[in-house]
This record gives structure tokens, C-alpha cells and sequence, in this order.
């Protein structure tokens, strides 16, 4: 009887096991709960993620945690934001520590299955690119000849500078470090003529040197490097919610909804913008939120383009150019299911 009755006490054990729901499926309540959102990204990386000498940050990771704080409080103010430096970014996502990273790794296979994590949906696309100063006369990677370029070794971006040259049956030369700081350094000195990382860090050296409008950041892309943001496996409740804060700064963009006549659409008779700010529908109840909480999104950050033009834009005295970030209607990757 003993052996009988043990392995179906196994087999009913493992079942109440699996029907439970996981402990990250709490998310949405935990952050009602403490009342404000913890919000976390990689490395400070400017215009990304920096801080002020009073401690404040800002940047692009920055304003999506205040979009879903709008989301889920109606007020974007409610968040703590923290930059985890080097390697240690899923243990406290894992642990409960973090709410959402709104910026780690690039997505790749392995970090999509281990760690418990879960990449969202893309808010930021990337790839090798090359910071040139404008005195070398070159607009395009494809005319870069018998140039030295600095590189990060390592990294499999002293391969793809390999894979690219011999492509185009064209040459460089090497100058080989062990940082991306390292970078910095030997470009603004001279050591080489090019140096070649993601576009996000090149971006970030091009904003420190003395006149960054005599350096550009060549508009081609020899890698994929796919951001998004990353939330605890096992609650579809809470990833829902994430990745629709994302689609619906794209979605704003597509029907011309701002931050500036959000207020003034309140008549409007488009579908599509009715069901953006909550005026034909409750998309909000089935992610736990309010009719409004898109309208709440937008109105307290802006539409995808004014949040990419914010920190990207002209008046950070470096910008950069949309590329891929442009919507898929403008020849860019970003895209949006429909709201209906």
C-alpha cells in the first residue's frame, strides 16, 4: 500500500506545485503596494541614463520607467531609478529588487533563457557603427579605406570590422584596446583615425569631445544590437504592461498624438486616437490599469520621436541621426500591433 500510495502523493504534490502561480506574477500589486516603481538600466551611459551634480537622473532609460510609472499611477514621478553597473543587472531582477530594467545587454538567445528574465519587446535597435571626424570628408562606412580604426578586442566587433572590410575588398589597421573608454581616449588623441562600437557608445564619446559637431557617427550599422527592456519571467500580467508602454509611444507617434495636443484631442472623431487616450473602449482593465493609462503615457513623456528627440536631438549639441529608430513608415524597424 505504501508503494502504491507514495508515487501518487508525488504526482499530487507536483500538481499543486505547477497550479500554483509563480511569485513573480505579483508585480503590478508589490509596486501599488510600495508606491512607487523601482526602475533600473545598465551602466550610466549618456543620454541614456546619466546623473546631475545634485544626484537627479535623466536620459532615454530614465523617461520610460517615468512613462510606466504614469501607467500605473498616473503620475510618471513615482519611480526610483537605479544604474547597475558592470555585470550585475538580473540578480536584482531575480531577487525583487528591480521592478524592470529598462536597459540591459543587447537581447540575445542566452540571456532571453537564463536568469529568469525575460526580454520585452524592442525600444531601442543598435549596431557597430564608426565615429569619424568630419575632416576625413567620408559620409558613409563604405568609404572608409586604408583608415586605422580603435576597438574594443573581445568583443566580436574586431571581427565584424574584419567581416566588413573584406566584404567591401577594402583595408584598415587595428588599434586594439581592452575598454570602450580606452576609446575615448585614444580618438580624441589622434592615436587613430576611426573608432568603431555600438552607435549608443559612440554616441556617448561624440557628446564629451571639445566640438562634437565636427565628428559624425557614420549612418551605417555592421551589427544587430536589439534593447528592450527585461522583467521577471512568469508574469504576463506585468510584461503585458511593460511592452505596452513601449508600443504606445510608437502607436503616438503613427497618428500624431504629443505631449502638446494630447489635451486638445478630447473631440476627436479618428478611432485610432480615441482608443489611444481611452475614449472608445477600456483597454486599461484587462492589464489591471486605468481607461486612460495610455493618455497618461503620453501625456506625461511624449510620443516615441519626442522622447528620441530629447535626448538625441539637436539641442544635446550632438545628434543623432533616427536610422532604425524610425518608424516603419519612414523606412525605420520600430513598429506597433494595432489598438483595437
Amino acid at each position: 500500500m505504501i508503494r502504491f500510495c507514495k508515487p501518487l502523493l508525488l504526482l499530487a504534490a507536483l500538481s499543486i506545485g505547477l497550479a500554483a502561480p509563480p511569485a513573480a506574477a505579483q508585480t503590478l500589486a508589490a509596486v501599488r503596494e510600495r508606491g512607487f516603481l523601482v526602475c533600473g538600466s545598465a551602466n550610466p551611459l549618456a543620454g541614456f541614463a546619466q546623473q546631475d551634480s545634485d544626484g537627479r537622473w535623466s536620459g532615454f532609460d530614465v523617461d520610460l520607467c517615468r512613462g510606466l510609472a504614469a501607467a500605473v499611477f498616473g503620475n510618471p514621478d513615482l519611480i526610483e531609478f537605479r544604474a547597475f553597473r558592470g555585470e550585475a543587472r538580473f540578480a536584482p531582477l531575480q531577487t525583487g529588487a528591480v521592478d524592470v530594467l529598462m536597459r540591459n545587454g543587447a537581447w540575445v538567445a542566452g540571456r532571453d533563457i537564463r536568469y529568469g528574465a525575460e526580454y520585452v519587446t524592442p525600444s531601442f535597435f543598435d549596431g557597430q557603427a564608426f565615429l569619424v571626424p568630419q575632416s576625413l570628408g567620408v559620409v558613409s562606412a563604405y568609404e572608409l579605406d586604408d583608415v586605422s580604426i580603435c576597438v574594443v578586442d573581445g568583443s566580436g566587433e574586431l571581427q565584424a570590422l574584419d567581416e566588413f572590410f573584406f566584404a567591401n575588398q577594402t583595408s584598415f589597421n587595428e588599434v586594439v584596446y581592452e575598454e570602450v573608454a580606452d576609446l575615448m581616449v585614444a580618438y580624441r588623441s589622434g592615436l587613430c583615425q576611426v573608432a568603431s562600437a555600438s552607435g549608443r557608445q559612440l554616441q556617448a564619446i561624440r557628446r564629451e569631445l571639445p566640438d562634437p559637431a565636427q565628428h559624425r557617427i557614420l549612418p551605417e550599422r555592421i551589427s544587430k544590437e536589439t534593447l528592450a527592456p527585461v522583467v521577471r519571467q512568469g508574469d504576463i500580467e506585468w510584461f503585458n504592461i511593460v511592452r505596452w508602454t513601449i508600443f504606445t509611444l510608437i502607436t503616438a507617434e503613427e497618428v500624431g498624438v504629443t505631449s502638446l495636443n494630447i489635451d486638445s484631442l478630447a473631440a476627436t472623431r479618428t478611432p485610432a486616437v480615441k482608443r489611444l487616450l481611452g475614449l472608445e473602449d477600456d483597454y486599461g482593465a484587462a492589464f489591471g490599469l486605468r481607461p486612460t493609462f495610455m493618455a497618461d503615457i503620453i501625456r506625461a513623456i511624449g510620443n516615441y520621436a519626442e522622447l528620441y528627440d530629447r535626448h538625441f536631438g539637436p539641442q544635446t549639441g550632438a545628434a543623432m541621426l533616427r536610422g532604425q529608430n524610425a518608424l516603419w513608415s519612414n523606412g525605420g524597424l520600430l513598429y506597433a500591433p494595432p489598438i483595437r
